[in-house]
């Protein structure tokens, strides 16, 4: 199911997309799909990235119990992404990077994978969150019920 929700994803914003999930103390990007030209963020299939910084790695532990929070992040405002419902990181991870991502639950609510969508910040802008987080959180939203009807 992530494969076409991701170009979906790639056509509509003409940024790279991935989905992350937690494995231990960092994440893993599970799927991808990237622009074929031009400045772009990659991030290939099977990465393991930091659970200290980006967007990804906000959504994939503002859910969490306090007491499995990774140090690195413990500042971070993880209640202002739960409010919001998606995280958006500028200059994070990697000057001149910037990512927005949302969160893709199970059945029973649980967030257990990050969607995101990644990119030169020139182009994205330094809020990228108020021009992408609808169709990331969209993109989350539709993977999070194709899963639920799977497990029906």
């Amino acid at each position: 199911a992530a494969g076409p929700i991701l170009q979906t994803l790639l056509d509509r914003t003409g940024e790279s997309a991935q989905i992350y999930r937690r494995q231990g103390d960092q994440r893993v990007c599970i799927a991808a799909v990237e622009r074929t030209s031009g400045l772009r963020d990659s991030i290939p299939v099977g990465a393991m990235l930091s659970m200290e910084a980006g967007s990804a790695a906000q959504i994939l532990l503002a859910w969490e119990d306090s007491d499995r929070l990774h140090q690195g992040l413990r500042h971070t405002k993880l209640a202002a992404v739960r409010k919001r419902g998606w995280s958006e990181s500028v200059n994070e991870r990697e000057e001149g990077v910037c990512s927005i991502s949302a969160p893709i639950r199970n059945a029973s609510g649980q967030v257990i994978a990050a969607i995101s969508i990644s990119g030169p910040t020139g182009r994205m802008g330094a809020a990228p969150g108020r021009r992408y987080a609808p169709l990331v959180m969209a993109a989350g939203k539709y993977l999070t019920e194709a899963l639920v009807k799977a497990v029906r």
